[in-house]
C-alpha cells in the first residue's frame, strides 16, 4: 500500500470514528432519541443536566476545532469555560441549539479531515505537539466518553418520568 492509500485509509477511519463512533452510540441516533422536554431534569447525586452535558461536549468539540485550524484562536479557562453554569437551566430551544452547533462544528472537523491537503500527521505550528489527527481522535474520543454518560442520563431521566 502506497503513501496515498494510506493517508486516504487513514482519512476514512477517523471520519467514520466522527461520524458513526463505530461501537458506540453515534450522537444523531442519540439526539433523536432523547426527548428534549427532558433536557434539563436533574438526576440524583449528578452535578449536570443532559443540556449541560451536551452543551460541555459542543464547547470542548468547538474548542478543538479551532485550535485546529486558527492560531490566534484563545481557549477557554480550564474546566470553568468547558462548562455552562451549574444554575444555567437548559430549554428544549437551547437543546437544538447545542445540536445544531454542535452537527456544525463536527462538520467542520470532518472537512478538514476529509481534506486531501491536510497534512493530518504536521504538527501544528501553534501547538505544542498536537497534529490534525490527533485532533480528530480527541474529538471522537470525547464525544464518545460524554455520549455514554448521556446514554446512561436518558435512560434515569426517561423512566423517572413514568
Amino acid at each position: 500500500m502506497g503513501k496515498d492509500q494510506q493517508d486516504d485509509s487513514v482519512r476514512k477511519h477517523v471520519l467514520y470514528l466522527l461520524r458513526r463512533g463505530d461501537a458506540h452510540l453515534s450522537f444523531d441516533d442519540f439526539v433523536r432519541s432523547f426527548p428534549p422536554d427532558l433536557c434539563n431534569r436533574k438526576i440524583q447525586g449528578l452535578p449536570y443536566t443532559p443540556w449541560q452535558v451536551l452543551e460541555h461536549m459542543r464547547l470542548a468539540q468547538w474548542d478543538i476545532l479551532e485550535f485546529s485550524r486558527d492560531e490566534s484562536h484563545v481557549s477557554p479557562e480550564f474546566p470553568k469555560g468547558y462548562w455552562p453554569e451549574p444554575e444555567e437551566p437548559g430549554t428544549p430551544v437551547l437543546w437544538q441549539k447545542t445540536i445544531d452547533e454542535f452537527q456544525n462544528d463536527l462538520k467542520q472537523m470532518e472537512a478538514l479531515v476529509e481534506d486531501p491537503s491536510t497534512d493530518l500527521y504536521a504538527k501544528i505550528p501553534h501547538g505544542d505537539g498536537q497534529t490534525i489527527l490527533r485532533q480528530a481522535l480527541l474529538t471522537a474520543d470525547h464525544n464518545a466518553y460524554h455520549l455514554g454518560a448521556l446514554a446512561v442520563m436518558a435512560r434515569i431521566v426517561k423512566s423517572s418520568g413514568d
